[in-house]
């Protein structure tokens, strides 16, 4: 899991996960995945699923990178508290799925809170469920 500043602004975190590692096969399927994950999350709550692919495809102005085969986003929130109306603007947390030529590649932008971030990075790294396959060498 790397972390970076997207735009020199935006702390994210971010995994690439090869079709070999896992064994998710799709944007929907990966999605249903970190769904299961909220909902059985003790603080946690699902709002939405959003195909930012199918959005973005749809628009006249719309472009979408070289690679990218779909897109997805979770919205939900951990809401563990809510200490002034300031909060609000940092509010809800989203997971970021595509899917590209090589495989996955997940994204969050950094929470407030560590708890929050322990979680999805926790929940991302589930998705390397596969070890590589290892190759016989003959002599």
């Amino acid at each position: 899991m790397k972390q970076t500043l997207l735009q020199e602004k935006y702390p994210i975190y971010s995994l690439e996960v090869d079709r070999e590692e896992t064994s998710f096969e799709s944007v929907n399927a990966i999605c249903a995945y970190f769904r299961q994950r909220i909902e059985a999350h003790k603080s946690a709550v699902f709002i939405a699923e959003f195909d930012h692919y199918a959005h973005t495809d749809a628009l006249p102005e719309g472009q979408i990178g070289p690679g990218i085969r779909a897109a997805k986003n979770l919205i939900f929130c951990f809401g563990i508290a809510l200490p002034d109306a300031h909060v609000l603007a940092v509010r809800p947390r989203s997971i970021g799925v595509a899917e590209t030529d090589e495989g996955f590649i997940i994204t969050f932008m950094e929470a407030p809170m560590p708890v929050a971030n322990a979680a999805m990075e926790d929940w991302a790294k589930g998705l390397r469920d596969r070890q590589p396959q290892q190759l016989d060498v003959v002599y």
